[in-house]
């Protein structure tokens, strides 16, 4: 049950590493930063590897002596391709914990390929997107001829707020806008362009529209093809959202992302343990059809990082297992609605 873990160093990666023994699994950590794999393979036992994805033969190399590459070095906008082209070459199942649009559409046109080198091509294996993936096929299923579907999540309890990992990754698309999926097409929107309510404990929680991972994967999954998917939003953090479109130019500026980035690597890497623990995510969803019939759906699971160790270890472990797949798949796809049923204290309803 051996795997190579990449990016074991990141705040993910490190909480990937550290839960790997409580699903039986063996990683061999992985990165560019020896003083920073050394230390953490040799405190919990286990074998590292160093490179730079740039170094083709030492990439080729480290996943020959693997069938599974569990990838968590972001943003992976930069990483992913390498990563995907090397798993093509030596016939290694590729996962990730990526929830970047282009990624998953990245993957979506390797598909021929992936089934050609008979592996799986599977990104998104994390929070972005296992939970939101398994509630629209769980939608899709109560109206299998659904139009529209819309999704939304929202941490609760103190859960500590993003890593460095995450908030480089959003700094990356500082500017950018919005995205939806519209007549099966992904759609540039402003950011924010539209709001929710999410009724929660006799109380109103607001929820944006944001460009989320199941922007691509859910039409990959359920084949509706029309799709938006929220955020929570404090009220007065919405405001500024909508007044930002104004000087998206700006903020798109190369000085000003290196400048957000600087900032980002003075916070602490993550939430603590106690807050991973405390926190957890709200998940709702909604799916309509042209006859105006809809069904809608809630959940209540772990906190977004925690989410993302156990489900990573747990796609992981099955593909190990032999998981008769080949080519690009959502976790969902792959694995079925009630896969996030096997994360604890994962609760569902139907409204």
């Amino acid at each position: 049950m051996k795997f190579l873990l990449y990016g074991a160093n990141g705040y993910t990666g490190q909480l990937i590493a550290e839960m790997a023994k409580d699903y039986h699994l063996t990683p061999i950590l992985a990165g560019r930063s020896a003083d920073k794999i050394q230390p953490l393979a040799e405190r919990l036992g286990y074998a590292y590897r160093i490179f730079d994805l740039k170094d083709t033969a030492a990439l080729d190399a480290a996943l020959q002596e693997v069938e599974v590459v569990l990838h968590a070095a972001g943003p992976f906008v930069h990483t992913a391709r390498p990563m995907m082209e090397a798993c093509l070459r030596t016939g290694t199942h590729y996962l990730d914990i990526t929830g970047e649009i282009a990624v998953f559409e990245m993957a979506a046109a390797l598909n021929a390929k992936a089934k050609a080198a008979g592996m799986i091509l599977m990104p998104g294996v994390g929070f972005d997107v296992v939970p939101t993936d398994c509630l629209a096929l769980f939608l899709y299923q109560q109206l299998p001829d659904a139009t529209h579907l819309k999704l939304a999540f929202v941490p609760l309890g103190g859960g500590g707020g993003m890593s460095q990992g995450t908030a480089t990754t959003m700094a990356e698309n500082l500017g950018s806008g919005g995205a939806i999926r519209r007549n099966g097409k992904i759609v540039p929107v402003p950011l924010g362009h539209d709001a929710l309510r999410l009724p929660h404990e006799g109380k109103e929680l607001l929820a944006m529209s944001i460009p989320w991972g199941d922007v691509s994967t859910a039409f990959y999954t359920t084949g509706i093809p029309n799709i938006t998917v929220y955020t929570g939003v404090r009220p007065k953090a919405y405001k500024m959202v909508q007044r930002q479109r104004y000087f998206n130019w700006l903020l798109r500026l190369p000085f000003v992302r290196a400048y957000v980035k600087r900032q980002i690597k003075k916070r602490p890497p993550g939430p603590t343990p106690e807050q991973l623990e405390k926190g957890t995510t709200l998940v709702w969803g909604e799916v309509s059809n042209a006859a105006g019939q809809s069904q809608r759906a809630m959940m209540h699971t772990a906190s977004g990082y925690k989410l993302t160790a156990i489900a990573a270890l747990l796609i992981t472990r099955r593909v190990l297992e032999g998981a008769d797949l080949q080519g690009f798949y959502t976790p969902a796809g792959a694995f079925g609605a009630d896969l996030i049923m096997e994360i604890p204290g994962t609760k569902r309803e139907l409204l």
